[in-house]
């Protein structure tokens, strides 16, 4: 329970510093205060986890036939979705959600590579 606690806050966390980027690199992109961040990426995650994987297989011919370029459509989209759901979160413009998705993609996967959440471990020691 510990283990899975500590891979879901690192996660998070991994989502949160990627939209926090992305709002820097990006002046289309904007939050409120700072609960609109730690809002959005649990939005985010929650809009990754279960709607994007039944919208790419729905897409799956188009994304087949633009040899996945699709997909970053679709990241655009979810992005856009999530700024539409946390009214505190703007996202202003399709071009602007594309380019804040590639950028939050790219962290998320470099900063997933270098943490490696799923071999976080908890560690009780007692004396």
């Amino acid at each position: 329970m510990g283990q899975r606690l500590l891979i879901l806050v690192t996660k998070l966390a991994i989502n949160a510093l990627a939209l926090l980027v992305a709002a820097q690199m990006f002046r289309g992109i904007q939050f409120d205060n700072g609960q609109a961040t730690v809002a959005a990426a649990i939005v985010l995650a929650l809009v990754n986890t279960w709607l994007r994987p039944f919208v790419i297989i729905l897409t799956l011919p188009l994304n087949i036939l633009t040899l996945g370029l699709f997909t970053l459509v679709i990241n655009a989209s979810m992005l856009k979705l999530v700024s539409w759901l946390i009214p505190a979160f703007h996202v202003d413009g399709f071009w602007t959600a594309m380019g804040g998705a590639l950028v939050i993609s790219i962290i998320s996967l470099l900063l997933n590579w270098f943490l490696n959440p799923k071999k976080a471990q908890v560690r009780v020691y007692r004396h």
